[in-house]
């Protein structure tokens, strides 16, 4: 497949577009996909093999343009396993894989190019063809948000690692704007890395809606206020480099906020009108101190709801009582259940909405990525 089929010149003449699903490969690679997700993406690209092509664009546009010293570890692996499909296939290796895989073999022997044990993944949320804002542009849409990550689960470093439903409470927000719209404030309990908090933050900037369709937007947000909270102080130190990284300091509060000792009267002054959690139901011993925290953002704002029809709106957030958007993945049904008691004992009324929302796949070429596994709950007090 020639060069052109890959990329076209955007809108404005001054750069190329990649397109699917090269697109899909080099967004693969900086997100730090499994290297067998790779691989499988390249012969997509390649019609069922890794040809050259497919190598000359896995060189110049994705190992090229990476900071070598940071993803060491992660290319070199990557490179042994690619070479050795291809010349499993009996194909020919163009020489530059060659020559960079000789490169990082050298140096990784020596304490230059150890690595660290956190890395840099950008992940980059392509907006499917149908999305109303994909409508609008000539090129494919995207929104690439870098990540300070651990590569140390296993030694406790859980709050800076990435999970499943980050990303699916992230293709949530994309997926339902309108749920967000005309908010003025938004609290995210154990942020972790920040995914979801920055998709929020980029996505609900003021926009110029002049310079996208020179007619007003259904649903734009005009006032907002996102919060971050995370009980750990060294998540807490990582979560701001991210925000770093995505120049969003200005537009995003963090703040620390162990569940356990969290005031009622601090949680009350919060006031938001959404609160959102990924992976947060995991540990009994917890649950009943993050219910406490969720009761208490959510009961803030009850004496001014004013009860509508409950039909009328099947989200809670459509009919302006205050709610939290949990995703989880229910690893243990035990502890789940004990949560939903804790939350039923607290007033809390909790739905599983997953089948309810049109959810569009944001993040087609993260084969690692398994969307069906995470389930979404909607929460809100009860008044009766």
């Amino acid at each position: 497949m020639s060069k052109l089929t890959m990329v076209q010149e955007d809108s404005s003449g001054d750069a190329e577009a990649i397109l699917p699903p090269w697109l899909y490969l080099l967004s693969a690679f900086l997100s730090m996909e499994p290297s067998d997700s790779i691989i499988s993406i390249s012969r997509d690209c390649g019609g069922g093999a890794i040809t050259e092509s497919v190598q000359n664009f896995v060189w110049e546009h994705c190992i090229s343009r990476v900071d070598k010293k940071a993803h060491a570890p992660y290319i070199r692996s990557f490179l042994k396993k690619l070479i050795l499909e291809i010349e499993s296939d009996g194909a020919v290796v163009v020489d530059e894989l060659y020559e960079e895989l000789a490169f990082y073999m050298a140096s990784l022997k020596g304490d230059n190019f150890k690595g660290d044990s956190r890395i840099v993944r950008k992940i980059s949320f392509l907006y499917p063809s149908d999305h109303v804002e994909a409508r609008i542009c000539q090129n494919p849409k995207k929104v690439i948000v870098p990540l300070n990550c651990s590569l140390n689960m296993l030694e406790g470093d859980t709050g800076c690692s990435l999970w499943p439903s980050s990303l699916f409470l992230s293709e949530f927000i994309l997926s339902c704007p309108e749920l967000f719209s005309m908010k003025s404030c938004f609290e995210q309990l154990g942020s972790g890395v920040g995914l979801v908090g920055i998709c929020l933050a980029q996505k609900f900037k003021i926009w110029e809606v002049s310079k996208i369709t020179k007619r007003p937007l259904k649903h734009i947000i005009l006032l907002m206020q996102v919060v971050l909270s995370d009980g750990d102080l060294s998540t807490l130190a990582n979560l701001k480099v991210n925000l770093d990284l995505n120049q969003m300091n200005a537009h995003v509060e963090c703040l620390h906020l162990p569940w356990e000792s969290a005031l009622e009267n601090d949680l009350q002054n919060l006031k938001p009108d959404i609160v959102l959690g990924a992976d947060v139901i995991y540990d009994p011993q917890c649950i009943p101190h993050l219910v406490r925290v969720i009761s208490a953002l959510l009961t803030t704002k009850k004496s001014n709801f004013i009860h509508g029809d409950r039909d009328k709106e099947f989200f809670v957030a459509s009919r302006g009582q205050p709610v939290a958007y949990i995703a989880s993945v229910v690893r243990n049904i035990d502890t789940f259940n004990y949560f939903l008691k804790v939350a039923k004992e607290a007033n809390l009324r909790v739905v599983d909405i997953t089948e309810n929302v049109k959810m569009y796949d944001f993040l087609p070429y993260m084969r690692s990525y398994q969307r069906s596994s995470v389930r979404l709950l909607e929460i809100c007090y009860s008044f009766h």
